[in-house]
């Protein structure tokens, strides 16, 4: 490995910003120096000319294979949120394809009255062909009427216990399968193959370093939606060298299963950890989404006409064996990662968390809504608050699709993300990519500034719940040392002296104009202390 200096750059150190401190040096990989005058004779040099120099980005939430195969197929998620633009996208591609399945998703709820798009709205652009497409949040399935057809799902298909079918008046499919209901594809739709998966999972990993990522952790490590189980590819690609980036593997936990799984999840681990991935975290999905009604939630959801309804969301595992399951999978050393969005949701993980070993770092993911008697018990677990930021703005999902259903004094309190600062809560980040863009310096203008960027001046694009909004270095910190943290690396996700040189240099120091930090672009990202994506 060659030695390496930063010259000219202002440094956030994982924890602090130091602005102009010097150089950074790097030997064999590592940071050996940091200060005036630490130039080696020999040494390449980087000239960083005022922009940032910072550790590697941790996503601390992210499905890079699932990225990688919308990047692949028929990807939505960098269209405008307009159903005409996804319809016509999904014609041509339709249209140049030669296998019968049109696969990939990417698309907003907002974009469709309710929420809600049709399977005749396909088969207008794609004919008989079946199509099935995971919404942003891959909690929902668009799918073609020829989709419908080949799954026997029709009026008199049973919606299942943890999932629901959009239907019409008459109980005809509509189009939209929800959470448990996307597995009634599972016998018709077709599977990616090893190569497939391989393949996606490069060009999800390309997508993440040259976005300044350099470790991550996957948050399903299974098979789920659909899609294989990723865990044979990263054993593949930590073997041959293909995997750059150092990833933790959440094992996917099935909630039509118990106990009987741990054993497995012990041999997977032992199977799969080499090099770069191991697979030394649990995920357990214990709610849902907001959007559709399946977040858990402490109170019922509202109608729109602001009556309390029956419905209080859905917990995917039941609370009590859910403490059984994080025990016993504590005992065996495993972190265990949930899904928590609801109150009820993040409440019933805590409550599974308590007499857990802190030492195991197990976090709690999305927290769109948190209890304020549960804000303080995720210090007192130590249990990590998994946020993504993104989400943390004023858009039509939430507009259309949330504040309606929650209800004014409830609306006030999502992503509480100042709340759980303020009361010493370890914060750590994610993008949950492809559900929302795994760029994380988009995420961080809206963790700080609670828009999402370029949007001020604009209607309905009012900071949402500034209260609410994080200090630049907390952000900061908690994509770099917290994340790294989260995933056991106690050696990266920081400059100084002994540290991994997974580092990122940006154009720009966007502590010198906060306002700005979403315009701030990755000119290079280093892994070890060599350059693994250069702008």
């Amino acid at each position: 490995m060659r030695t390496t200096v930063f010259r000219h750059a202002a440094v956030f150190d994982g924890f602090r910003h130091r602005g102009r401190v010097g150089e950074v040096l790097v030997e064999d990989g590592r940071i050996t120096a940091v200060g005036p005058d630490v130039t080696v004779p020999g040494a390449r040099v980087v000239d960083v000319d005022g922009g940032l120099l910072l550790p590697g980005f941790t996503d601390a939430h992210v499905h890079p294979v699932q990225g990688g195969l919308e990047r692949l197929g028929c990807d939505l998620s960098d269209l405008p949120a307009d159903a005409t633009a996804y319809l016509e996208h999904v014609g041509a591609y339709a249209a140049g394809l030669v296998r019968d399945w049109v696969q990939g998703g990417g698309w907003a709820m907002a974009a469709f009255p309710g929420g809600l798009p049709t399977a005749a709205a396909l088969d207008g652009v794609v004919g008989d062909r079946p199509v099935a497409l995971a919404n942003r949040d891959h909690h929902g399935l668009w799918v073609s009427s020829r989709a419908l057809a080949l799954a026997g799902i029709t009026a008199a298909t049973p919606d299942p216990v943890d999932g629901r079918i959009e239907r019409d008046a008459d109980g005809a499919p509509t189009g939209v399968l929800h959470e448990g209901a996307m597995r009634l594809l599972d016998d018709v739709l077709p599977v990616a193959g090893e190569d497939d998966v391989h393949a996606a999972l490069l060009e999800g990993q390309r997508h993440l370093l040259a976005l300044g990522v350099t470790s991550w952790q996957d948050a399903i490590v299974g098979a789920y939606s659909g899609m294989q189980d990723c865990g044979p590819a990263y054993a593949r690609a930590a073997a041959s060298g293909d995997l750059v980036g150092t990833v933790v593997g959440a094992l996917w936990w099935d909630r039509d299963r118990g106990a009987e799984q741990v054993a497995e999840l012990v041999d997977k681990r032992a199977d799969w950890t080499r090099g770069r991935f191991r697979a030394t975290s649990v995920k357990v999905m214990q709610d849902g989404v907001a959007e559709n009604g399946t977040a858990a939630l402490v109170e019922p959801y509202l109608d729109r006409c602001g009556h309390a309804t029956a419905n209080t969301g859905i917990s995917f595992v039941d609370p009590a064996e859910l403490r059984r399951h994080v025990a016993e999978l504590d005992r065996l050393g495993f972190q265990v990662h949930v899904h928590g969005l609801g109150d009820r949701g993040v409440r019933e993980a805590l409550d599974a968390f308590e007499g857990t070993d802190p030492r195991r770092r197990h976090h709690v993911a999305h927290l769109q809504l948190v209890h304020p008697d549960d804000v303080p018990r995720f210090a007192a677990l130590g249990v990590a608050a998994n946020i993504q930021a993104l989400w943390a703005c004023h858009d039509e999902q939430m507009t259309e699709l949330t504040l309606p259903f929650l209800g004014r004094d409830r609306a006030q309190r999502q992503y509480p993300f100042r709340d759980l600062y303020a009361a010493s809560a370890r914060l750590v980040a994610g993008s949950d990519w492809p559900v929302s863009t795994p760029d994380p310096l988009a995420a961080l203008h809206t963790a700080v500034h609670r828009t999402t960027h370029g949007d001020p001046g604009r209607a309905g694009t009012d900071p949402f719940l500034p209260g609410q909004a994080l200090p630049v270095e907390a952000a900061f910190a908690a994509y770099t040392s917290g994340s790294a943290w989260v995933n056991h690396r106690d050696d990266a996700g920081r400059i100084a002296p002994g540290a991994v040189a997974d580092l990122v240099v940006l154009d720009r120091d966007p502590f010198a104009a906060p306002d700005e930090l979403g315009a701030a672009q990755v000119r290079s990202t280093w892994v070890d202390g060599e350059c693994v994506h250069d702008a």
